[in-house]
């Protein structure tokens, strides 16, 4: 569970930071964005060296299923737009594979 804790917080960070650049470039936001951007980011890097795992590459790929839910739940909540059924339904195929992934058993 302290690892999709860590997950959750490290994807709040990533979205927030890369939405940053995303609303500087796409929707003409003042360049200052782009620092609290950069903070949002090594927060996200720092939190994610946090997690429980003896391998970094097994943490990110399973970071990855989080990622994209969270994604889907940024544009909902952040953007205004329902995800549709193809977006949950490769959310959950998505949070499966990080299960996978984080608790499969290894020798």
């Amino acid at each position: 569970m302290k690892a999709y804790f860590l997950f959750s917080i490290a994807a709040l960070a990533e979205i927030a930071g890369c939405f940053a650049f995303w609303a500087w470039w796409r929707l003409d936001r003042p360049v200052w964005w782009l620092a609290p951007g950069m903070l949002s980011l090594a927060i996200f890097a720092g939190v994610l060296a946090l997690v429980p795992s003896d391998a970094a590459g097994r943490t990110y790929a399973a970071y990855g299923g989080i990622y994209i839910v969270a994604s889907l739940l940024w544009l909902w909540l952040v953007e205004g737009r329902l995800p549709d059924r193809w977006d949950v339904g490769g959310g959950l195929v998505c949070l499966a594979g990080a299960a996978l992934i984080l608790f499969g058993p290894r020798g």
